[in-house]
């Protein structure tokens, strides 16, 4: 292929290539539902996707379906088995890949559903990360009549129904990758999504982001905060950038951290390699693609620890991703019934410019001026001839020179300065040969003014007026937030106001959802009560579109029919509610009106793919086969993954080809195709649908679904016969992964329970999808049957105990579920898991837990976090050589909720080891492991945070330094050990500062004989605890991660206690109040007997510490 002549064509191709892998688990047979889960400021709730919760330790050489694009100047690998993703982007002129390239495969434990590799060219959607990052999605290749060659890469989403798709593609002559993004809804209501393309970039201390002139402040997560860019002078990410630093260049920032571009009027972000000479550009309109943000773990030992956890031998990264129709994480856009957005962006290379003004997808346009000169750099991305530069000054042209170039270089111009030329008056253009503007750069007025902080809203008690009430939940569901819950705010509203015309609208969509549609039916007619209580013709058609769903959903075609034509009354609803006219015609059979009204809708929205599909049905159910093949030809060359209408193709002609390489063998793509049929009435259509699946894939595990809608099928049209065999061939199929979702898996499960009430399985089944959907009692009653139906059945007992915790408050029936289920499947690491931390939060004995994990020592070391919690365990009991070697005997994989843990226990085991040595008079002992303390071995799996707190190591390597006599060494420490934060937080987060830490300085504070400023220390801390013991705390609205609510519901008042009794004794102990301290002490492990801070820093407190006499005995 490198003989290959590509000035009139691009080339695609397929190939298998080998990859190292570090192969993820396999996923975990429970669902996960995490409903209070913040992930990436937002819910982390991942049902229906299964989990995976480990990743192997070695890689093997692993064969990936890849698809190559290529032209004279770029090549371009995708691997549609990872999520669509560019996994490799190289420019052929310099050898430089553009992109990140990640020559393993080497998953952390940081994604949506677990797995999440760096590198590439990731396409986020329609949360972040893609829930599907490590899911094959449907792909094919499309070729254009100007030589370009497009990879399609489709998804219809899991979790709500949507549909992405994002085509790659590569023209002839142009040095860069169109990306033609469209995301859909295929659901009946709004829906919300975002996009963010996510571009990794090699890194080392030559790298800067490059971001438009105009970008003067940069924001945070939620927008909770600000910085100045590129010069930083305050504190972001609790690093202080005074008196400024540039934090553009990524070797300035030590800490992981996020920022996106507050506004910019300009259409490119990028990144450049001084070193190299290159870089990576993204172009797109900022009307529609205003999102730029760059992330990094981070230039420091905490990053290179990541860098070893996610590549081999690639080195570090940062991420320069790319938004559209979104500007912050999280920052979602509505999509409207049937709507479909469409959208470009390109990303290419580019070299020699450097700092860059201002790009186009022709070009890019650097300008500096020093002293009396301007030098212009330039950089096209298709071969010029006889193209110009002009810089001007007001009226006066300086310089005017033509000159040729393609890709593959970069040209320099200088242009001497007239005195007094004023920098910001000069303008800089490149022009083609025939005078069309390529690129151009003029400075612009920038308002430098900081943006404020968002802010949180507050509880609905507080919000004065309904419409705030309304306008919060619906930014909570909009921003679909992890904590708090749109309905209370709409609930609020409703107590104030019942008939609310906007609130009944909203609690009405959130009753459809989730299937509760007599609920949605009384919010809807009591939305219609206001909107005509003076004249039957509202300004929206909503209130009635929404009605007619909630009594389509119920079986009252003709009520509905009359809804949903009166919402046509008015514009907003047409394209929607006559599609829904069109599956009830087409459910009755009659094709003329079916094909009116979907015409209809077609006029309003030709991208409406649902309707033109039912129309191909229409056409064909009415012979008017040619008329079908016509309009399927049109919609397959614009939308080539419309499955409807590949499968009424495929149906007319008779080649299947098509519909098979494109769908694929996915029970999801012929299930979501089967519903769009059963929605329209076509029984038939739906049976044959799901027939093809299994003739295709003789009964795949996780066919049982599948199964249950046949058998539905069959019991509607009166044949017990057949709805017996699928029901029975359903019932006993193998299982994997497999959770159902849709509200219409929920009815095809409720009504084959009803045909087999003794298929325990569908009954767990039937519970998940109705947890899944927040109607908790339902599911636990489910749950329940299928307990007792199945005295061996462990998933429904897990189910129970999770459920019996969050959703009851029993804690003793949590606990006895989830006994029961481990007991049935002590294979199950993952219940063990939950059943400790479930006896973690009853307050049982250390000792009872310890017991039980080493009674089960195979499943503990299956998982990361098991293993971490019989260190902590055995650290608790005082077994401290136990919890080192147990920690040093694994390689650790990061996952999420679980930053800090292992080196927390690391640290401690080695500082109570070394505090032992202390009291044993052995201070060189104390001193190499303390030295120990202060590195972090790479099989912990994570590195030391820039500006970590380890007053307690530096404090103790002072006394041992002291004992020794070394008094300027013991100076040395206990100064390191009384720097830090002086004032008392939270400490909500694995990187605030834990309250010890304060305790740490006074004693070293002591140490140094500076007892006044000691003693303010240790009073802050009760002063802290006291005043906030009572507090009310709630969650932090902008959190990005809580790792508390993972399993089970946090309970924030025992936390605060907790907190604040931890403080008030630590101050106690620094002052030598051994009575409150030791009561305090002894409250806490009341409440918690695994508190580790009250077992670790409080205990024996007061004999361990040193004075300011050279030559102490701290065991006296």
């Amino acid at each position: 292929m490198a003989d290959r002549d590509f000035s009139a064509k691009a080339l695609a191709w397929r190939e298998q290539v080998v990859i190292p892998t570090y192969e993820a688990g396999a996923p975990d047979p429970n669902p996960f539902f995490l409903e209070k889960r913040v992930y990436q400021g937002s819910s982390g709730a991942v049902y229906p996707f299964p989990v995976v919760e480990s990743v192997s330790n070695e890689p093997t050489e692993r064969a990936y379906d890849a698809v190559f694009i290529e032209n004279e100047y770029l090549k371009v690998m995708v691997l549609p088995e990872l999520g669509g993703r560019i996994q490799m982007a190289l420019d052929k002129t310099n050898d430089y890949h553009f992109v990140y390239y990640n020559r393993v495969i080497k998953p952390a434990l940081v994604g949506l559903a677990g797995p999440w590799v760096s590198g590439g060219i990731e396409f986020n959607w329609p949360q972040h990360h893609r829930p599907s990052t490590f899911h094959t999605v449907d792909y094919d290749f499309e070729e254009g009549a100007d030589g370009s060659w497009t990879v399609w890469c489709h998804e219809i989403d899991r979790m709500v129904g949507t549909r992405g798709a994002h085509g790659l593609r590569l023209y002839p002559g142009k040095a860069y990758i169109e990306i033609l993004g469209r995301v859909s809804n295929r659901t009946p209501l709004p829906e919300t999504f975002l996009w963010w393309a996510n571009p990794a970039v090699h890194v080392d201390a030559n790298h800067q982001s490059i971001f438009p002139p105009d970008v003067t402040a940069v924001m945070d997560h939620g927008k909770r905060d600000t910085s100045s860019f590129p010069i930083a002078t305050g504190t972001y990410y609790k690093i202080d950038y005074a008196p400024g630093a540039d934090i553009s260049r990524y070797a300035n920032i030590p800490v992981p951290t996020s920022y996106m571009a507050h506004h910019s009027d300009y259409n490119f972000v990028g990144s450049y390699d001084h070193g190299r000479q290159a870089g990576l550009l993204h172009v797109a309109s900022h009307h529609v693609s205003p999102g730029k943000k760059q992330w990094t773990w981070g230039c420091g030992e905490f990053g290179a620890a990541w860098d070893r956890q996610l590549t081999d031998e690639d080195g570090p990264y940062i991420e320069l991703m790319c938004g559209v129709y979104t500007d912050n994480q999280p920052d979602f856009t509505w999509l409207s019934p049937g709507e479909e957005k469409a959208f470009t962006q390109f990303f290419m290379p580019y070299k020699g410019v450097g700092v860059i003004k201002n790009a186009t997808t022709d070009a890019a346009v650097g300008l500096e001026v020093e002293g009396d000169r301007a030098t212009m750099r330039v950089y096209v991305t298709s071969p010029q001839q006889g193209a110009k530069v002009a810089l001007i000054a007001r009226s006066q042209t300086l310089l005017e020179e033509t000159f040729d170039a393609d890709p593959s270089v970069w040209r320099d111009f200088t242009a001497s300065l007239p005195e007094g030329t004023d920098p910001s008056r000069l303008t800089v253009t490149v022009f083609d040969a025939a005078g069309r503007k390529l690129v151009g750069y003029r400075p612009t007025n920038v308002d430098n003014t900081p943006p404020e902080p968002a802010k949180p809203i507050g509880k609905p008690s507080e919000i004065t007026s309904n419409e705030a009430l309304y306008l919060a939940g619906m930014h909570l569901e909009q921003y679909r937030h992890a904590t708090r819950r749109p309905e209370d705010y709409f609930r609020e509203a409703l107590r104030r106001d019942p008939e609310d015309q906007r609130c009944n609208l909203a609690l009405g969509r959130t009753h459809f959802r989730r299937a509760e549609y007599a609920a949605a039916e009384e919010c809807f007619h009591a939305a219609i009560r206001r909107a005509t209580k003076h004249n039957p013709n509202p300004l929206d058609g909503e209130c009635h579109y929404n009605l007619g769903l909630a009594l389509a959903a119920q079986g009252r075609a003709d009520e509905a029919e009359d809804a949903f034509w009166k919402s046509t009354w008015r514009t907003e609803c047409q394209d929607a509610a006559y599609f829904e006219l069109g599956r009830i015609a087409a459910g009755k059979r009659d094709w003329p009106e079916a094909e009116s009204v979907l015409r209809r809708c077609l006029e309003r929205n030709a991208n409406h793919h649902q309707a033109t599909h039912l129309l191909c049905f229409v056409l064909k159910s009415a012979d008017r086969r040619e008329a079908m093949l016509e309009l399927a030809g049109v919609e397959l060359a614009r939308d080539p993954f419309n499955f409807g209408v590949l499968f009424e193709k495929a149906l007319a002609t008779g080649d299947w080809e098509a519909f098979d390489l494109r769908v694929g063998l996915s029970s999801h793509n012929h299930l979501e195709l089967a519903n769009d049929y059963l929605s329209a009435g076509a029984l038939q259509r739906t049976t044959a649908v799901l027939q093809r699946l299994l003739q295709r894939t003789d009964n795949q595990p996780d066919s049982s679904l599948v199964h249950y809608y046949l058998a539905d099928i069959a019991a509607t049209e009166g044949d017990a016969e057949a709805a017996m065999y699928h029901g029975m061939t359903g019932a006993t199929a193998p299982r994997g992964s497999f959770f159902p979702n849709r509200r219409s898996d929920l009815r095809v499960l409720q009504n084959h329970v009803e045909r087999l009430p003794n298929d325990a399985q569908a009954w767990c089944d039937l519970g998940n999808v109705l947890y899944g959907k927040r109607r908790y009692d339902e599911a636990i009653r489910a749950w329940e049957e299928a307990r007792d139906l199945s005295p061996e059945f462990a998933q429904p007992r897990r189910n129970l105990g999770l459920a019996y915790f969050n959703k009851r408050h029993d804690a003793a029936g949590a606990w006895r579920m989830l006994e029961e289920a481990y007991r049935l499947n002590t294979d199950d690491a993952r219940v063990l898991y939950e059943l400790d931390q479930l006896a973690k939060r009853l307050n049982h004995t250390p000792e009872s837990r310890l017991a039980r994990l080493q009674s089960h020592g195979e499943a503990v070391a299956k998982r990361d976090d098991l293993t971490i919690e019989l260190a902590t365990l055995l650290n608790l009991l005082g077994r401290h050589d136990e919890a080192l070697s147990v920690v040093l005997g694994r390689k650790f994989h990061p996952w999420e909720g679980g930053e800090g843990k292992v080196t927390t226990q690391y640290v401690l085991a080695l500082t109570e080891l070394a505090i032992q040595a202390i009291n044993d008079s052995d201070a060189k002992k104390a001193i190499d492991l303390l030295q120990r303390a202060l590195e972090r071995p790479d099989s912990l799996g994570e590195g030391k945070l820039a500006g970590a707190q380890e007053n307690n190591v530096h404090y103790w390597l002072g006394v041992a330094s002291r004992n020794l006599g070394r008094e300027d060494e013991a100076t040395h420490w206990f100064n390191l050990a009384a720097c830090g934060l002086a004032e008392p937080t939270s400490a909500q987060f694995y990187n605030d500062q834990p309250p010890e830490m304060i305790y740490y300085q006074g004693l070293a504070l002591r140490a140094l004989g500076r007892e006044n400023e000691a003693t303010s220390r240790f009073e802050k801390l009760v002063a802290f605890g006291e005043e906030h013991l009572d507090d009310e705390p709630t969650i932090d609205f902008f959190a990005v991660s809580l790792p508390d609510f993972l399993v089970f519901d946090a309970d924030l008042a025992a936390k605060n206690e907790l907190h604040c009794r931890f403080m008030m004794a630590l101050g106690w102990a620094g002052l030598n109040d051994d009575r409150s301290a030791g009561e305090a002490q002894d409250r806490i492990l009341r409440l918690d007997r695994s508190h580790l801070g009250a077992m670790a820093h409080i205990k024996g407190a007061p004999v361990k510490t040193a004075t300011a006499n050279p030559h102490p005995s701290v065991a006296s």
